[in-house]
């Protein structure tokens, strides 16, 4: 097993039971998380939505999404996750911020959301051009009009442009962070690590619910 594996092992493994490494500690705002001041709009107010701020160039980001993954596909059908790309400069960010809407656009992100990650991460595909981004979709049996086609559209210059809203909103300095319901955001600095801001994540959306109902 290589050093990578093993970290995504032992993040895999820490992520099936996130509780536990909260056990013996309370939480507390302003060292655990903070609260989101004014609260961010969300998509349904039915639902508690949580929010990954990531991006696609981010090394945490990608060792940290398996473990998410995994998580977020164990929530409740009352909790909705997204993931938010963030691009907090101009150039590359901005086309993988892109990337990814378009690969919503398309219900491609299950097929290939992973993949971009390896792409640049174990590939050393920057994908900081069109051009390159073409291929990828090439690479992967997506035919690259239609992936660019997305890209470039008006949808997704729209989303693109309500994400910059909401990490705005929130305020998040770095990635991956996690947004809850508007209300919080915690990350692996306030949390101690990526994995353990997934406990911190449980705890506020049952902290979410609360508030929802009263």
């Amino acid at each position: 097993m290589d050093r990578r594996q093993f970290t995504k092992a032992a993040i895999v493994t820490a992520a099936a039971s996130p509780h536990a490494l909260y056990a013996q500690e309370r939480l507390v705002a302003g060292k655990h998380y903070l609260s989101v001041s004014p609260r961010q709009p969300t998509r349904n107010t039915k639902q508690v939505e949580v929010l990954e701020f990531f991006a696609y160039s981010c090394e945490h980001c990608f060792i940290f999404e398996p473990a998410l993954d995994a998580w977020q596909k164990r929530l409740p059908r009352d909790v909705l996750f997204r993931r938010i790309p963030v691009a907090f400069r101009e150039g590359p960010l901005v086309g993988h911020q892109k990337l990814y809407f378009a690969l919503e656009q398309l219900n491609l992100v299950e097929q290939l959301h992973a993949k971009v990650f390896n792409a640049m991460h174990l590939g050393k595909q920057r994908l900081a051009t069109p051009e390159a981004i073409a291929e990828f979709a090439t690479q992967n049996k997506v035919p690259p009009t239609k992936l660019m086609d997305a890209f470039n559209s008006f949808a997704v210059a729209t989303k693109a442009k309500q994400a910059q809203g909401l990490w705005n909103g929130y305020k998040v300095q770095g990635t991956p962070s996690m947004g809850v319901d508007g209300r919080f955001l915690t990350s692996g600095s306030h949390a101690g690590s990526n994995e353990r801001s997934l406990a911190v994540v449980d705890f506020l959306v049952s902290e979410a619910k609360r508030l929802q109902g009263s």
